[in-house]
C-alpha cells in the first residue's frame, strides 16, 4: 500500500508511521532507549492476575521492561504504546516488520528466534515480564519464569483477537486494547462496504505461503489472513474454504492454489522455498488469477507474521487496493 496511507492510518490511531525496516542486530537498550527511558506513573499500579495458558500470573501493574518472544506479541505490544526491551524474530527475518517505522523499533534488542530463544540475553535485559505462547516455549515456561513472570497464550495465528486481549491485561492496557478493537471493527466494515458497492468480478482470495523447509502452503479459514479475509466478507477458493489453519501440497498440487485473486508470500530465499520453481512451472502458469494477471506478492511478515490488529488494519487497505475499490 502507499506509504503515505500507512502515514495517514498510524496517525489517526495516535501513533506515527514510517514504513521503514530495522536490518541486522540493534545495540542493546540502555537508559535513555525508548524502551528503558519511560517513567512510571506517579502512583504505582498494582500487580495484576491474568489467566494465561498455564493458570493465573501475577505480573506487574504496567510493566516497563518487557520481552516478547514471538511476532503476534510483538504486535501486541507495539500497538499498545509499549516498545519492548527484547524480542524475538523468525530466523529467516532480516529485521522488524517495515509496517512498523524504524523510530518504534530501533531499541528493541534481538534474543534469538521464536521457539528458541537466548535465555541468557533474556535475563540480561532484566524483564519484568515476558509474553510468549505455549506452542513456542511451553518446555522453556518454568526457565522463563524464574527471570520474569511469564504470559502464555496456548498458541497463536486463529486466536489472535483472544490473544490480545490477555496481552493487553499483562500489560495493563485494557482501555487501549478496546478502542483498537473498536477502529479495527469499523475499519473491517467499511471495507466489507466498498467491496459490495463495487461488485468486483472475483472475490475469492487464495493465500499461498512459500516457506524455506516448509513447502507450498494454503491458508484456511482457522488463521490469523484467513479471520482477517472472513472480517471484510471475502469469500476464498474451495480448496482453502475449510477449518483449518493451513496444509502443505505438493507442486504437482499447484491447481489448489487458484482463486479470483491469489496473493502469495516467501518467507526465506525464494530459491531454497521453492518460490522460483512454483512461479516458472507450467501449473503456476495455468492458473487463472496467474492468467487473470491477479496474482501479487505480499510481505510475508505483514500478512502471515503480524498476527495483530495493526497489521491487520494495514492487510485489510491493501486487500481493498487488490480487488480494485
Amino acid at each position: 500500500m502507499p506509504r503515505i496511507a500507512r502515514r495517514t492510518f498510524l496517525a489517526g490511531l495516535g501513533g506515527a508511521a514510517l514504513t521503514a525496516c530495522t536490518a541486522g542486530k540493534p545495540a542493546p537498550p540502555t537508559t535513555d532507549s525508548p524502551a528503558a527511558s519511560t517513567s512510571p506513573s506517579p502512583i504505582p499500579v498494582p500487580p495484576v492476575t491474568v489467566n494465561a495458558a498455564t493458570g493465573p500470573v501475577l505480573v506487574p501493574g504496567e510493566p516497563l521492561r518487557v520481552v516478547v518472544l514471538d511476532t503476534d506479541v510483538l504486535d501486541s505490544a507495539l500497538t499498545l504504546g509499549i516498545t519492548p526491551v527484547g524480542a524475538a524474530l523468525p530466523a529467516a527475518d532480516t529485521g522488524f516488520p517495515d509496517y512498523w517505522p524504524a523510530s518504534r523499533t530501533a531499541g528493541i534488542w534481538l534474543v534469538g528466534p521464536p521457539g528458541a530463544p537466548d535465555l541468557a540475553a533474556v535475563r540480561a535485559l532484566q524483564p519484568d515480564l515476558i509474553l510468549s505462547n505455549q506452542a513456542r516455549d511451553g518446555d522453556r515456561y518454568d526457565q522463563l519464569s524464574a527471570l520474569a513472570p511469564t504470559v502464555l497464550t496456548q498458541s497463536t495465528g486463529a486466536p489472535w483477537k483472544a490473544n490480545f486481549q490477555l496481552h493487553a491485561q499483562a500489560l495493563s492496557r485494557v482501555a487501549a486494547a478496546a478502542a483498537f478493537v473498536a477502529s479495527y471493527q469499523k475499519h473491517a466494515g467499511q471495507v466489507a462496504a466498498a467491496l459490495a458497492a463495487a461488485k468486483p468480478s472475483g472475490r475469492r482470495v487464495s493465500l499461498v505461503r512459500f516457506t524455506e523447509g516448509g513447502g507450498i502452503r494454503l491458508f484456511g479459514r482457522q488463521s490469523f489472513p484467513g479471520i482477517v479475509l472472513a472480517d471484510a466478507q471475502v469469500g476464498r477458493p474451495d480448496a482453502q474454504n475449510v477449518d483449518q489453519s493451513d496444509f502443505e501440497i505438493p507442486l504437482e498440487q499447484i491447481g489448489r492454489a487458484d482463486g479470483d485473486l491469489l496473493l502469495y508470500s516467501t518467507y526465506g530465499d525464494p530459491e531454497r522455498a521453492g518460490t522460483d520453481a512454483a512461479l516458472a512451472s507450467p501449473g503456476w502458469q495455468a492458473l487463472g488469477a496467474v492468467k487473470a494477471h491477479r496474482a501479487f506478492p505480499v510481505d510475508d511478515q505483514l500478512w502471515f507474521q503480524g498476527i495483530g490488529y495493526t497489521g491487520a488494519n494495514f492487510m485489510l487497505d491493501e486487500l481493498q487496493r487488490f480487488l480494485g475499490t
